[in-house]
């Protein structure tokens, strides 16, 4: 397995899951989002896994607590293959009156929003990520901020030592 890049996100995963009840962290695939979580995750549910897709999708449908069992914070991913977990973690979020108990992972929306009661407000915060910036894969120094560049370009500097064939 590679070695794990640290993410800008990961602070922010850590603070935002010791304020509320879950976090659902969103953005486009093959970002990050499921690695991130399982850095800080207790215990992980993959809905997809192929082995334990029928009888996961089985046990949303029937019994969709059970699926939530586990080491917090517990993440879910791909929840949205299966939208009546969206309601059963705010429930359980609101039952167990503690803070970081969910991350889920996957689509930004649910296939169907017929099976979800619950806007998750209070309970749910959302994280979006983003493609790993130059700085996170280390090809960057990170002396030059997008922020400095806009604010006040004329004071910019900067030395970039990567060769052209890694550029």
């Amino acid at each position: 397995m590679k070695e794990y890049k640290p993410r800008i996100v990961d602070r922010l995963l850590k603070r935002k899951l010791k304020g509320i009840g879950a976090v659902l962290i969103q953005g486009p695939k093959w970002c990050g989002k499921t690695t991130t979580a399982e850095q800080i995750a207790g215990s992980v549910l993959y809905m997809a896994d192929p082995k334990n897709e029928a009888q996961n999708m089985t046990l949303a449908e029937l019994d969709p607590q059970r699926l939530l069992e586990g080491k917090t914070p517990r993440l879910i991913d791909e929840w949205q293959l299966a939208p009546k977990l969206w309601d059963a973690v705010r429930y359980e979020v609101d039952h167990r009156d503690e803070l970081g108990q969910f991350i889920l992972t996957g689509s930004a929306v649910p296939p169907s929003s017929d099976h979800i009661r619950h806007t998750g407000t209070g309970r749910f915060i959302w994280l979006t990520m983003r493609p790993m910036s130059l700085y996170e894969s280390q090809e960057s120094t990170g002396d030059v901020s997008l922020t400095e560049l806009f604010n006040s370009p004329e004071k910019i500097t900067g030395t970039n030592t990567l060769d052209l064939d890694k550029l």
